[in-house]
């Protein structure tokens, strides 16, 4: 009888622990490709622009390989059951960013105006601190849940974040959008960290309100119309949106928290007329700052007619750029395959070309292959994020994961959308590719949050305690 019940309860318990395999050494198997491709692209511009394999390849390759490994050894510790997918390609994304701002750095013509020539090296030292941050989110989150408790402070987190450029003093107007504050002499984006707290809130409010606001007062047109009461939570959001965007004249980051909150309102009601009611209201906002706002309205021009407002900056008439026109001109110029990697001319766009308009370098260097790749990259973060919100098992996880994602998806859509001419620019840059410290530690700690959520989906449940009824079940068989 011993021996029975010792089996059956080994093998109950081996069933769930290898329930769900940990894929850790997939993700280690990841990770190596995520290294080595970015550093044979380092070597490929060095060759290109110099004829000889560049001095800093082998500090590059081993500074990018020993934070991926610290990385993954951070997962393989505190996240054993995560996603293995994520974190590959986050580094990857990173690296091919920190390959194309070192080109960049190269150019004279940038290296004369000041936008480039040490971009690289400090860009490295964020993408160290950003993984550094991800690194504290497994150790000290140990479980996502414990972040729907903050879920009104979190609400006053992140509209100090989004008041912060505002203070006197403090913000600094960059191209003429008020979203930086300036401290030591460093540059932040508080918008960057204000998207992850506003999706824990957003996460922490639905879930308590979804009953509520998937309730519908009468039909019309195949929709479900909301009650009017109801109404008060997203027309809350979309007047923080537009007062966003005519004190900070930032049509990205307003545009991003409100299309987080409907996407993410939409899937905790399942109401597609709530998708309808928010494009609608972004269109009238938009249309409607668009009418006095003269920096909106600039960057619509530049978007309508791009070679007008370049014939512009020719002329040196004030507040007209060209950066749209040399854009298009970049990616026009790549082709299908590219013109190879250092070998473009994306440094005439001048002023942040390592930033906003990093993906045109992109474009006219890799061609359509190259930025379809690219893209593709992208939607599989979005997708393994998707994921992660479809096996969560409790709804604060799914809302944040799937508020996390959308946000993630959003900025690049209205990033790459704004370079290549889809829609006005919007002046936020391309999540991991593009220079700056508040985006690429943002978004490494967005990262962690998601890998956090999906070790927590993906964690085997403990394997039942054998019984005495059990027990007997396994001795007493019928002859």
């Amino acid at each position: 009888m011993s021996s029975s019940t010792n089996t059956s309860t080994h093998h109950t318990s081996t069933i769930g622990a290898i329930g769900a395999p940990s894929r850790r050494n997939t993700e280690l198997a990841l990770l190596v490709f995520a290294v080595v491709i970015p550093v044979f692209a380092y070597a490929n511009v060095g060759l290109a622009i110099d004829d000889k394999v560049p001095a800093g390849l082998l500090s590059y390759g081993l500074g990018l390989g020993l934070m991926a490994g610290v990385a993954h050894l951070a997962v393989r510790k505190f996240a054993p059951y995560a996603d293995p997918l994520l974190l590959p390609l986050a580094t990857l994304l990173n690296g091919l960013g920190l390959v194309v701002i070192w080109r960049l750095d190269q150019s004279k013509l940038l290296q004369s105006i000041k936008q480039a020539g040490t971009a690289a090296p400090r860009q490295l030292l964020y993408t160290a601190m950003g993984i550094a941050l991800f690194i504290v989110v497994l150790i000290f989150l140990k479980d996502h849940r414990v972040l729907q408790r903050y879920t009104y402070i979190s609400m006053v987190g992140a509209l100090f974040l989004l008041l912060l450029p505002l203070v006197p003093g403090l913000g600094a107007n960059i191209y003429g959008a008020k979203i930086w504050i300036s401290v030591a002499g460093f540059s932040i984006q508080p918008g960057e960290f204000a998207k992850i707290v506003l999706a824990i809130f957003f996460a922490g409010y639905l879930m308590v309100k979804r009953d509520a606001l998937a309730l519908a007062s009468r039909r019309f047109i195949g929709l479900y119309l909301p009650r009017g009461r109801d109404l008060g939570p997203i027309l809350v959001v979309w007047f923080i949106s537009i007062l966003i965007l005519v004190f900070e004249t930032d049509l990205g980051t307003s545009l991003l928290f409100f299309g987080m909150f409907v996407i993410m309102l939409y899937v905790a009601t399942e109401r597609t007329s709530w998708i309808v009611f928010g494009l609608l209201m972004s269109g009238a906002g938009a249309v409607g700052v668009a009418s006095f706002e003269p920096h909106v309205q600039q960057r619509v021009q530049a978007w309508l007619d791009p070679m007008k407002e370049y014939t512009l900056s020719q002329q040196g008439v004030a507040g007209h750029s060209e950066q749209s026109m040399q854009a298009l001109w970049a990616f026009g110029s790549g082709g299908t395959l590219g013109t190879g990697l250092g070998q473009g001319h994306s440094d005439l766009i001048r002023f942040a070309a390592n930033s906003d308009f990093v993906l045109a370098t992109f474009g006219e260097e890799l061609g359509l292959a190259g930025i379809m790749a690219l893209l593709l990259i992208y939607g599989l973060i979005v997708e393994r994020g998707v994921r992660t919100s479809l096996a969560a098992r409790d709804p604060f996880g799914k809302l944040l994961a799937v508020g996390l994602s959308g946000a993630f998806a959003l900025q690049v859509f209205v990033v790459a959308g704004g370079v290549m001419g889809l829609i006005p620019l919007t002046g936020m840059t391309m999540p991991f590719l593009a220079y700056g410290g508040s985006s690429v530690i943002a978004n490494w700690a967005l990262i962690g949050i998601l890998i956090r959520i999906s070790d927590t989906a993906r964690r085997p449940a403990p394997a039942p305690a054998a019984t005495p009824d059990a027990e007997m079940t396994q001795v007493v068989r019928p002859s």
